[in-house]
C-alpha cells in the first residue's frame, strides 16, 4: 500500500509538471515574406529582414526557420513566392505543421506608407488579428516602421514620441521625419522690443546737447532670421542663427545690428537655448563726466590727439561712451537667448527672450516671429 501511495504521488507530480510544460510550450508559427508595393528591392530586403528579426524578438511563437520553410515547401511542392492571401497561407501552414501564419504588406501611397501585419490561425482557418499603421513615407526609416508595427501586433509598447514623428507631419522636426535629403528651412521675420537699463538708459533719455538722444529706453526692433541646422539627432537639433536687425525706427533712429547665435532646440517640446556675438553700429565719443555738474563733456572723437585746451577739468585718460554727437563705430556684445516655438499646423511661431550683459548696462528684449516649413531637395 505504501509503494502504491508513493507511485500515485509520483504520477501526480509528473502530470503537474507535464501540464505546466504544455502550458509554457510556445505555438509554432511561420513568416514567409512581406508583400511590398512601390519600393525598390533593397528596401524590400531590409523590411523583410527587420520583420523576421522583430517577430523573433517578440518571443511569442516558436518561429520556423526560413531555410526549413524553404526545404519543407520544396518537398511538398508548395510555392511560397507570392503567398499572401488567407487560402494560400493556411494551406502552407498545414504543410509546415504550424499553428499560426504571419503575413505582412507595405504599400507606397505617395506621401504615406501603409504597413499591415496579420496573424492567421491555421487549424481554425481564420484571420486572428490585424494591425494597420499609416506612416509618413520616409524610406530611410522603413525598417523602424516595420518594427513598430510588429510590436503593436504582439502588444509590445512603442515609444510614443517616435511614433508621432513618423506619423504626424506637423510634429517638430528630428532626424526621423527630416532625413538628410530633406533639409528644413525655417527662416522668417523677427520683430520685438529691446529694453535698455543702467548707463545706456540714462544716455538715451538725456538731452542731445549733452550727447543724449532725448529718447525712451525702449525701442522697437525689426529684422529677419536665417537658420541653418548642422545636427539633427534624437530629440535635439543644433543650429546656427544669423539675424540682421534694425532698432529704433519707432523713435526716428536707424541702428543696424547683426547677430550670430549657436543654439540647441528640443524637437519634442520646441524649447530652445542660444548664445553668440552681436554687433551694432552706434555713435560714440571721448570725454569725461564733469565732477562739478555731473554732466558728460565731449572732448572729441579721436583719443590719440584730443584737444584738451578748452577743458581744464579733463582727466589724463578720457572715457569713450555712447554719444549722439560722436562718430559711428562697431560695438560688440554677447547675447544669450531662450524661447519656445509654438506650432499651428505648418506655421511656426517662435517666441524668445534675450539678454545682452554689459559692464555698466544690461539690455533685455522680447522677439517674436513666424515662418512656415519649406522642404527643399538636397543633393
Amino acid at each position: 500500500m505504501r509503494h502504491l501511495n508513493l507511485f500515485s504521488l509520483f504520477l501526480g507530480f509528473a502530470m503537474i509538471v507535464n501540464t505546466v510544460n504544455a502550458q509554457n510550450a510556445k505555438l509554432k508559427a511561420a513568416f514567409l515574406s512581406l508583400d511590398v508595393k512601390g519600393y525598390n528591392i533593397e528596401l524590400t530586403n531590409q523590411a523583410n529582414s527587420m520583420a523576421r528579426i522583430s517577430i523573433d524578438q517578440a518571443n511569442v511563437y516558436e518561429m520556423l526557420d526560413r531555410y526549413d520553410i524553404q526545404y519543407v515547401a520544396e518537398q511538398a511542392n508548395i510555392k511560397t513566392e507570392g503567398c499572401y492571401g488567407k487560402i494560400c497561407l493556411v494551406e502552407t501552414g498545414k504543410a509546415l505543421k504550424v499553428a499560426k501564419m504571419i503575413s505582412g504588406s507595405i504599400e507606397n501611397l505617395g506621401d504615406k506608407a501603409i504597413i499591415t501585419f496579420k496573424i492567421y490561425d491555421v487549424e481554425k482557418d481564420m484571420l486572428e488579428k490585424t494591425v494597420v499603421k499609416e506612416f509618413l513615407n520616409i524610406t530611410k526609416e522603413m525598417p523602424l516602421m516595420v518594427k513598430i508595427t510588429v510590436n503593436e501586433l504582439f502588444g509590445i509598447a512603442n515609444d510614443q514620441s517616435t511614433i508621432n514623428k513618423l506619423t504626424n507631419k506637423n510634429e517638430l522636426e528630428s532626424s526621423l521625419n527630416n532625413p538628410n535629403k530633406l533639409m528644413l528651412r525655417t527662416d522668417g521675420p523677427r520683430m520685438g522690443a529691446t529694453f535698455f537699463t543702467g548707463e545706456q538708459a540714462k544716455i538715451l533719455q538725456d538731452k542731445k546737447e549733452f550727447g543724449g538722444y532725448d529718447a525712451i529706453p525702449v525701442m522697437f526692433q525689426f529684422g529677419y532670421q536665417f537658420e541653418k541646422q548642422y545636427l539633427n539627432e534624437g530629440n535635439f537639433q543644433a543650429l546656427f542663427e544669423f539675424i540682421p536687425m534694425v532698432t529704433g525706427l519707432d523713435q526716428g533712429f536707424f541702428i543696424p545690428s547683426f547677430t550670430i547665435m549657436n543654439g540647441i532646440r528640443n524637437n519634442k517640446t520646441g524649447w530652445e537655448l542660444a548664445f553668440g556675438p552681436t554687433m551694432s553700429i552706434v555713435k560714440k565719443a571721448y570725454g569725461y563726466t564733469d565732477p562739478s555738474t555731473q554732466k558728460w563733456v565731449r572732448v572729441g572723437d579721436n583719443s590719440d590727439s584730443p584737444d584738451k585746451s578748452s577743458f581744464p577739468n579733463a582727466p589724463d585718460v578720457l572715457e569713450r561712451r555712447l554719444d549722439s554727437r560722436g562718430i559711428p563705430i562697431v560695438q560688440t556684445g554677447f547675447i544669450i537667448a531662450a524661447g519656445k516655438t509654438i506650432k499651428s499646423g505648418n506655421l511656426n511661431l517662435p517666441i524668445n527672450l534675450f539678454m545682452i550683459p554689459g559692464k555698466n548696462s544690461f539690455r533685455f528684449g522680447l522677439s517674436m516671429g513666424y515662418n512656415s516649413k519649406e522642404r527643399v531637395q538636397s543633393f
